[in-house]
């Protein structure tokens, strides 16, 4: 694919290192500014993949607030983070801006390592708000004069968690400013310069003041009378400007105004920078993929992308040598449901990313997407499965650990029937450690009555879809990685495994590999060498971390000098429930070596996935580097076996 041969012309953004610098360019010159800054983060991005769309849509709003306000001291938080692009360029990163996602290059989220313009971290949803209360509480403590901004998607604000925080910010009146960008017009759209005028009016000095005049006034008449006053007042302005619902919670609401218009934005930003007093909430309209016409005309295939030609739009993709395990996932799900009307499927959010979409195109009355609300997910999935029916709550391994309350205590407990698909189990690459599939197999296996599989390649991963969608004893989980699979030849249907069961993949006699996920293949590359060097290999595929395969357990524990557990996962997962089993059998007392290889203590940072599990000592070399180190030897040959 054809690259630019040089990076766009950007004489105005080439004045701008660091967001002070914005103070000294004219109004007049800010929208010449947010086309060159569109320009660069299009091209950044077409080089290196990544978040599109979002950042696209906040450019005008990004350089409103670094202009208005005085970051770093005042605080300015981007929720989830794929929108803050254009805020790294803005705030001393542009030279680092084509590295992003890449290994030792910027995070594609914020983070607080990487710049004091990042004040908190953010890769998951809906945490803006909570964090921006806590420190402008922390700052008003301190005795500390700043402003606290939390720029929050109409998508995020689906989240429980939003409505927490938006719910004790109204209670403990804190001077926080909350901008909704409404990127998908969910809410309401502007409604052009009446809206604005609207909005000015409401920001000013003069209404604010007297706002706030009428709240000391009201007081003395008492509560009663106060607060049926200010109600009447909120309300009656809320159907003029819409936001009676954040009012009612405690917050002054502005807007909805137009994102794209600094006409529209840099009154009101420094109308509430002056004036306001309590939390205060900015309605902003924004597009995705702004200034961009292949992101604005598919908004989903350009939220997240590879990279692509800046003129066409075209994305790179590769030649895959087998479907992806998403693929495998949803088109099995599929076949299955065609099977049994009582299956049905709940993503929160996530339609596409875990392949939900392939199911609703084939049964689209059967298929429920809650939002940006795991934990909603995870109960309305007990509530289905206790009527009877089969949910499968298809969620990604890092999304799950948002709703494990109620994995434990809805579902679990009640021993319902829901059926986890865990999507993005172990490494995921360039959206580094807040993705990562790490702990799953680790917080699941703990809970009493839950079955926990892993799928070792795109065939196993066929079986347990039919073997979830089979078993109505409990809750039940199968993990599965991002990318492809091995290329194994695919069954027209998938088989229904007996739980607890294991199976033998290659026979040894001095060495158990013996694997729970998609080390697998590696563990057979890894037995090549071994038995090179004389070391007789036996090689297993585990399929449970619970029940474990106790019979298979024991024949490799007693027949083999050296046994090796590897996993996609951290500690305290499925080599940890072996070494239990092993420890109560007795089964160490004979002087068995077990080796249990796990994802490394450590946040591990993005890289390709292969590099990262490398790095992790999980793949061939890492396996046979483990075994050598177990036998007390140092290196390859028939001679050190001896």
């Amino acid at each position: 694919m054809t690259q630019p041969n040089s990076p766009p012309s950007t004489p105005l953004l080439d004045k701008v290192n660091l967001p002070r610098d914005l103070k000294a360019i004219d109004d007049k010159d800010l929208p010449q500014l947010a086309g060159e800054l569109r320009a660069e983060m299009i091209d950044a991005v077409s080089r290196t993949g990544g978040h599109l769309g979002a950042g696209l849509g906040v450019v005008e709003l990004t350089i409103a607030i670094h202009k208005v306000f005085d970051t770093p001291h005042d605080r300015l938080i981007f929720d989830v983070g794929h929108q803050c692009y254009p805020h790294k360029i803005l705030t001393g990163r542009r030279d680092r801006i084509r590295t992003l996602r890449q290994e030792n290059g910027l995070s594609g989220f914020t983070r607080r390592a990487e710049s004091e313009y990042d004040p908190f971290g953010a890769a998951h949803s809906s945490t803006s708000i909570s964090a921006g209360l806590g420190m402008a509480v922390a700052s008003e403590l301190q005795g500390v004069k700043r402003n606290v901004i939390s720029v929050i998607g109409d998508g995020a604000m689906s989240a429980g968690m939003a409505y927490e925080a938006l719910n004790n910010a109204g209670a403990l009146d804190a001077r926080l400013i909350v901008i909704l960008n409404d990127n998908d017009m969910s809410i309401a759209p502007p409604t052009g310069a009446m809206s604005a005028y609207l909005a000015r009016l409401a920001s000013g000095r003069t209404y604010m003041g007297f706002r706030e005049l009428g709240k000391k006034l009201t007081a003395y008449l008492g509560k009663s009378i106060d607060r049926a006053i200010t109600r009447a007042v909120e309300h009656a302005r809320g159907y003029v400007t819409g936001g009676t619902l954040f009012e009612e919670m405690g917050f002054y609401h502005i807007g909805p105004i137009d994102g794209h218009s600094f006409e529209h934005l840099l009154p009101v930003l420094r109308n509430v920078r002056d004036n306001a007093h309590g939390p205060v909430l900015i309605h902003v309209v924004t597009q995705k993929g702004k200034g961009y016409a292949p992101a604005e005309a598919a908004a989903d295939k350009y939220h997240g992308v590879n990279t692509f030609d800046v003129i066409t739009g075209a994305q790179a993709k590769a030649k895959p040598n087998a479907p992806s395990y998403t693929a495998v996932f949803a088109e099995t799900l599929v076949q299955e449901a065609n099977a049994d009307e009582r299956i049905v499927a709940v993503t929160a959010a996530m339609p596409s990313g875990t392949g939900l979409d392939t199911f609703a195109l084939a049964h689209p009355t059967r298929i429920f997407d809650v939002g940006i609300a795991e934990q909603h997910a995870v109960t309305f999935a007990a509530g289905l499965a206790s009527e009877g029916l089969k949910p499968f709550a298809a969620l990604y391994s890092t999304f799950l650990q948002r709703g494990y309350d109620q994995v434990v205590h809805d579902v679990a407990i009640q021993g319902l029937p829901v059926r986890f698909p865990i999507d993005r189990a172990g490494f995921v690459g360039a959206d580094g450690p807040t993705h990562a599939g790490s702990f799953d197999t680790t917080y699941l296996a703990a809970l009493p009555g839950f079955v926990v599989m892993a799928a070792a390649d795109e065939a196993e991963l066929k079986h347990m879809v039919r073997t979830a969608a089979a078993y109505d004893e409990g809750p039940i989980s199968f993990r599965y990685p991002r990318g492809e699979g091995v290329g194994i030849d695919m069954p027209a249907r998938g088989e229904i495994l007996e739980i607890g069961r294991g199976r033998i993949v290659k026979e040894g006699t001095k060495v158990a590999l013996l694997s729970f996920g998609t080390r697998l293949a590696d563990c057979l590359l890894a037995a090549e060498d071994l038995d090179a060097s004389g070391l007789s290999t036996t090689v297993a595929d585990a399929r449970f971390a619970k029940p474990l395969d106790h019979d298979l357990i024991r024949r490799l524990a007693r027949e083999h000098e050296v046994l090796i557990t590897i996993e996609e996962g951290s500690v305290g997962g499925f080599g940890s429930h072996v070494l239990q089993f092993l420890a109560l059998e007795g089964l160490l007392d004979s002087g068995l070596k077990v080796r249990p290889m796990v994802l490394p203590d450590i946040w591990m940072e993005q890289s390709k996935q292969e590099a990262m599990y490398a790095q992790a000592g999980l793949d061939r070399a890492g396996i046979v580097s483990t075994v050598f180190r177990a036998l007390g030897q140092k290196r390859l040959g028939r001679d050190a076996a001896s």
